[in-house]
């Protein structure tokens, strides 16, 4: 069928949705359970069945999908969508044209390279007429159709009775697109190893709630597991020899989540927090009795920075490398003799000496052809110094995003109060409400503003609750981050239903999301339905 046709087929469905369709102004979310809320959804009243063996028919004149990464994503859709039921194997009885046979996908770019700002929109259409009856994707990217299928995914509900897989609400029109284009989720491996297949649990829960960029917080104080082939004695920084990540498994994360559209920032925190890169090599802490900042003053430091930049731009391909720069205490410089002496000899103090190491870093990484995130302390000591390539991290102070957009720097909103995950105390409705461009007014201002992030710092986190620690609070800052500011719930009771709606569909998918009442992290507190908790 012709692209013509195709759009032919999506107009007549229109048709149908003119004469069924719901209220789509204020309230139209009311009763839907798709999350997080897409910009434009119309339905009507109707109810269509999937055949078991539904088929995929992928117009190739524009995307022929030579990497599978489609037809993956479509297997992915199915195993999910059939999970261990046993279906009716004969039809018949159904009306034919209330089947879906296939889905109908088209999509524009030629390419599926993943890169920051790739386009994420897409179309979804599901008639009521046609025989044989198609539902239909169309996108400008391979990973705005990857979208469409975890929308259509949760239109469908198997039901018990007849046991077959069901579109109710039917004739569906979906257009959506992201409001931010970083939306992301930051592991740690530094605090708690976390296996290759717990990480890749977790990215996979994240194309769930379509979130983007897996901000892997790789190496800290406590320990360094990552392989680093220029400097083979780092990884002697990790809690044991079977807590470690080859460049191999390292490589094969960044191929897993690009697969499913999501980016890996890899961040190499420096100077402080480093603690653990002198347990193979001593030289680069100023002493040792005084084990971080890093030594400033030793010309080996970079050299091992560069190394490692080196080694891991082979495999992060992300425009992006996170540097760190957060809480330098640089008393350990000002102390320690041959590092005091250097800082004489170039004429600068503790607070210039931090300027002068997270600058050189920088210099390192742009010749890796990255851009650069950076913890906002480095913006709130000396932003006027830093690359204009810089990103600000937030997550401290009030009111440094503002200051920083205003600037001109670009900016990922990290607020601690609201969007860490370790804080247990904070509850879904929080995270919910935590306003990304809050009290940003000017256009070009909130343009800067990529996006945000929610926190999953691992000191009392490992693969025993880590799902269940960051959903479904993670699903609130997610639909904050996707779904248009103007259809954003401005009450949280007005989506608590289908929060724990989206909360028992991780469950049935096999993710340990939490119950969304009490904490962070809690236990159902008594006998009773999911969608109750």
């Amino acid at each position: 069928m012709g692209r013509k046709g195709i759009l032919q087929k999506i107009f007549l469905g229109s048709l149908v949705v003119h004469l069924l369709v719901i209220a789509v102004a204020a309230g139209y979310n009311k009763g839907l359970k798709i999350w997080p809320m897409p910009v434009s959804v119309s339905h009507g009243r109707g109810t269509l069945y999937l055949r078991n063996d539904l088929e995929l028919r992928i117009d190739g004149r524009m995307y022929s999908d030579a990497s599978g990464i489609f037809k993956d994503g479509f297997f992915r859709f199915l195993e999910i969508l059939k999970g261990d039921h046993v279906f009716q194997t004969n039809i018949s009885s159904f009306n034919s044209s209330l089947i879906i046979k296939a889905i109908h996908v088209v999509i524009v770019s030629p390419s599926d390279e993943l890169q920051h700002g790739v386009d994420e929109s897409y179309k979804l259409s599901v008639p009521m007429l046609g025989d044989p009856s198609y539902a239909y994707i169309e996108a400008k990217t391979v990973y705005g159709a990857l979208h469409a299928l975890e929308t259509f995914s949760q239109v469908c509900y198997f039901n018990h009775s007849s046991r077959v897989i069901e579109i109710r609400q039917a004739p569906w029109i979906i257009f959506d697109e992201p409001r931010f284009s970083y939306r992301g989720l930051l592991i740690d491996t530094s605090r708690h190893f976390l296996p290759v297949p717990v990480i890749k649990k977790v990215i996979d829960s994240m194309t769930f709630a379509k979130l983007n960029v897996l901000h892997w917080h790789i190496v800290d104080e406590e320990s360094f597991p990552l392989e680093i082939p220029s400097y083979p004695k780092l990884w002697n920084g990790a809690y044991s020899s079977s807590e470690r990540y080859s460049m191999a498994q390292a490589a094969e994360i960044v191929r897993y989540a690009q697969r499913r559209g999501i980016h890996v920032l890899a961040e190499i925190d420096a100077p402080g927090h480093a603690k653990s890169w002198g347990i193979g090599y001593p030289s680069l802490w100023p002493s040792i009795n005084c084990t971080q900042p890093l030594d400033v003053s030793n010309d080996f430091t970079f050299k091992v920075i560069d190394g490692i930049l080196s080694d891991i731009s082979k495999i992060f391909k992300y425009r992006f490398v996170h540097l760190g720069g957060d809480e330098v205490n640089t008393s350990c410089w000002t102390s320690t003799p041959h590092v005091s002496n250097w800082l004489k000899e170039q004429g600068l103090n503790g607070d210039e000496a931090y300027r002068y190491f997270v600058l050189k870093a920088q210099e390192i990484a742009l010749s890796y052809g990255y851009k650069i995130v950076n913890w906002e302390e480095t913006f709130v000591n000396f932003g006027s110094k830093l690359s204009r390539e810089t990103v600000i991290h937030h997550w401290l102070r009030g009111g440094v995003v503002q200051q920083a957009v205003a600037a001109g720097f670009q900016c990922i909103v990290s607020n601690q109060e609201s969007w860490y995950l370790d804080n247990v105390g904070t509850t879904w409705k929080t995270f919910y409400a935590n306003e990304p461009l809050f009290n940003i007014r000017k256009p070009q201002q909130k343009a800067l503003v990529m996006g945000g992030e929610v926190c999953m710092w691992g000191e009392r986190v490992d693969g025993s609750d880590i799902e269940q620690t960051i959903w479904p609070r993670a699903a609130a800052a997610a639909e904050r981050l996707w779904t248009p500011y103007d259809k954003v719930a401005k009450d949280t009771t007005e989506v608590t239903e289908r929060l724990a709606h989206f909360r028992c569909l991780l469950n049935q998918r096999g993710v340990a999301a939490a119950p969304l009442t009490g904490w962070g992290r809690a236990a159902p507190m008594e006998p009773g339905s999911c969608y109750k908790q």
